[in-house]
């Protein structure tokens, strides 16, 4: 892929067609961070968040829209129960590959985030150097499936389907291969939480105090369990989405983070 900045561009991996976004540096000048959006989420919707990064990292930005979301190809129904697994050590790998990557980060919000950590921990690609992980989730919580289950009669009933269909090419595909497969009984059973043990990279662990989809379990689980550095914050006034509801904080921690592992 030819990187342009600031130009929509397409990639192929994972067998789909995928929207993609360069900003700053291409991976030959500087270090790459890379966006993992989050289980309703697409290029657009990181809002300014990647230029910001750029302006205050100096490293070049790549988001993507995975398979079924934003301009992206779509994606047949349903999705696997371990489409985050499958995206991190099949399809992540493509995409890395197909940029060129160098040296890079991987930045994840919710879904995006758990699917850092999963490749963090299962493909251990040496390009990468660290992980940041926003509002991420590694085993199922009560108050987080409510909170999907709620978005799901939003979607049926309020505004929300209007809303998405804004960024989302094929609307229903991307919301239902998120809100079905979380709300399918045997998703109560699932667990990433053991590949944690084997990240080798730092970690930055950011969540919202009222994150309405995850308790701070799920940030203390990734202090206890990584063996490498971790910095862990729960910041206040912050729901699930810390780059959009605390933005100038999460800016500042995330490039605080990036200049301390590629000073320069």
């Amino acid at each position: 892929m030819e990187w342009i900045d600031g130009q929509p561009r397409r990639i192929r991996a994972g067998g789909a067609e995928l929207e993609a976004m360069c900003l700053g540096p291409p991976p030959a000048e500087a270090a790459t961070l890379v966006l993992l959006h989050e289980g309703l989420g697409c290029v657009a919707l990181w809002r300014d968040f990647p230029a910001r990064l750029v302006r205050a990292t100096g490293c070049g930005v790549f988001a993507y829209s995975r398979q079924g979301y934003g301009q992206s190809d779509s994606c047949p129904l349903p999705r696997p129960l371990d489409y985050m697994t499958d995206e991190a050590v099949r399809v992540l790998p493509a995409v890395l590959d197909a940029i060129g990557l160098r040296r890079g980060i991987l930045v994840g919000h919710s879904d995006g985030a758990s699917i850092a950590a999963l490749h963090a921990g299962l493909v251990r690609d040496p390009r990468i150097a660290g992980i940041v992980l926003m509002a991420s989730h590694f085993f199922t919580e009560p108050m987080g499936l409510r909170s999907i289950a709620e978005a799901r009669t939003a979607y049926a009933e309020g505004d929300l389907r209007s809303r998405l269909a804004r960024y989302h090419a094929d609307v229903d595909a991307a919301f239902r291969g998120w809100n079905d497969a979380w709300l399918d009984p045997d998703f109560e059973r699932w667990d990433i939480r053991a590949p944690l043990a084997d990240i080798a990279v730092p970690v930055l662990a950011v969540q919202g105090e009222a994150d309405q989809y995850g308790t701070r379990a799920q940030i203390d689980v990734v202090a206890e369990r990584v063996p490498g550095p971790v910095e862990t914050v729960l910041l206040a006034d912050c729901r699930h989405a810390p780059f959009l509801d605390q933005p100038d904080r999460t800016l500042d921690l995330v490039g605080g983070f990036v200049r301390r592992l590629v000073p320069g």
